[in-house]
């Protein structure tokens, strides 16, 4: 039973390709990173590091044309600024009614779709990607909601003619929690990379920094890229 995860080199997905390979091996998991234009492509070079820690084949793709056209802060094409505060304070700004600067337009929809197509071709069963609970308040990254992973699962299993199954393991689940799991299967986090900025070292102010770090310190531990600073 051949399994595709949609691996971005963060957390989240590395957590995601970790079961995976718990489940079914690593010889029935293939991994799908995609280049779209971000300003911290270092996450591509972490992608391929976690790929060849747990031994799966990984297929890296470019859909940047695509994504040209977003001019927001996480984009490489952007001169906005990537907001130094936390996804509730960045929530709290937009009053929980529209996504936060760093949210790429349908990104999640337009990974869904190329990775069911690749899966599809390489006789895969299921697509995995790491969309939690987090993520989907406040409207913040709406291709993280369950109804959005609700509406693609029907749309990738229809219109690959039932040969491709949906999944999104923490789906409810936050960060922390994601963590848990993690630390539980031994994931190499110190081979992960979250920060937008892209720099040599996380830059500890980003949202998705700040999120890491308050996920690792809620299961007690701290998070081994920040440990001797």
């Amino acid at each position: 039973m051949k399994t595709a995860v949609l691996l971005s080199g963060g957390i989240d997905s590395t957590t995601a390709l970790a079961q995976a390979v718990d489940t079914y091996g690593a010889e029935n998991v293939i991994a799908l990173s995609v280049l779209y234009g971000q300003k911290h492509k270092k996450e591509l070079n972490c992608a391929e590091k976690i790929a060849n820690y747990y031994g799966v084949r990984r297929i890296s793709f470019d859909v940047s044309p695509l994504f040209s056209y977003s001019h927001n802060s996480l984009m490489e094409n952007s001169d906005k600024a990537v907001p130094q505060t936390s996804y509730a304070e960045q929530i709290e700004e937009t009053k929980g009614q529209s996504p936060v600067s760093t949210y790429v337009p349908f990104r999640n929809g337009i990974f869904l779709s190329a990775a069911a197509g690749v899966a599809l071709s390489l006789d895969c069963e299921r697509v995995v990607y790491g969309a939690h609970a987090d993520d989907a308040a406040g409207a913040a990254y709406p291709d993280c909601s369950p109804a959005f992973f609700d509406a693609m699962k029907t749309a990738v299993y229809e219109g690959t003619g039932g040969g491709i199954t949906l999944e999104a393991p923490f789906i409810h689940m936050n960060k922390a929690d994601i963590v848990a799991e993690g630390l539980r299967l031994h994931v190499p986090y110190e081979l992960t990379w979250s920060c937008y900025e892209g720099g040599d070292k996380p830059c500890g102010l980003c949202g998705t920094c700040r999120d890491r770090e308050a996920a690792f310190s809620a299961n007690g531990t701290i998070d081994p890229l920040l440990k001797g600073k």
